[in-house]
């Protein structure tokens, strides 16, 4: 996801350049635009916050330089609800996790417009990110906001919030963290209520979704994207649960 082609701010336009992967994916490989300005921040703006996919743990205090909290952002999309979450919260730092050029370059523009020194960009598969590069109870949180719906039944087995990852995921958070779910689409809110009510590491915070996620690690701004939705009549499920 990415993980995760859509973000709260605009969806990532796909591309061919995603690197491959031996499971299965939860983003689809197709060809899509990037422009000269998101060009340009690869060049020039990505080798500040990049860090390289490794299958070995991360040492986060380093990557960062300091010993705060992080909060793992995956499938950012365009960037923008990462960009406004880091700006907000300085007292935590933000690893990105996308696969596509094109928002890669966008949150590294944002982040270099912003001033922002509190995020970093893996652009690399989020599954493998988790797996080989996040130790055991690394995480204060984890957002996956807009992930891809895979509406069709027979491609459903491609959607990253499945009983699998959620086990990976939330074994990667450190007790109390938070994890923050959202999307647009009714029948994934369902089955992603469903799959992390059933994760033993995982309490809900709420009773079902969450009508007003407020904790610093539970917000989840108001972006051009979401906007939009609601004025066309479209809902957006949260959910937040917390590691115990």
């Amino acid at each position: 996801m990415s993980s995760a082609e859509i973000d709260s701010g605009g969806r990532a336009p796909p591309e061919a350049d995603a690197p491959p992967h031996p499971h299965i994916r939860s983003f689809a490989l197709r060809r899509g635009r990037v422009t000269q300005a998101q060009r340009r921040a690869q060049r020039e703006i990505l080798p500040k916050l990049a860090i390289a996919y490794r299958p070995q743990p991360l040492e986060l205090r380093a990557a960062f330089g300091r010993d705060v909290p992080v909060v793992l952002e995956i499938g950012f999309g365009m960037g923008e609800t990462t960009a406004a979450i880091a700006q907000a919260h300085p007292e935590f730092d933000f690893l990105g996790v996308e696969v596509f050029a094109a928002g890669v370059g966008a949150l590294a523009r944002r982040v270099d417009e912003l001033g922002l020194a509190n995020v970093r960009i893996v652009q690399h598969d989020a599954v493998e990110v988790v797996r080989d590069m996040i130790a055991p109870g690394a995480l204060a949180g984890a957002h996956v906001f807009f992930p891809d719906p895979w509406p069709k039944a027979r491609h459903h087995k491609r959607r990253l919030i499945a009983a699998p990852f959620v086990a990976l995921l939330a074994s990667r958070l450190a007790p109390g963290g938070i994890l923050h779910c959202a999307t647009d689409w009714q029948h994934y809110a369902e089955q992603m209520l469903a799959v992390l009510g059933a994760e033993p590491l995982l309490a809900n915070l709420h009773d079902g979704y969450a009508p007003a996620p407020a904790s610093p690690l539970a917000s989840r701004p108001t972006t051009k994207f979401h906007a939009r939705g609601e004025r066309l009549g479209h809902r957006v499920w949260d959910l937040v649960f917390v590691r115990r």
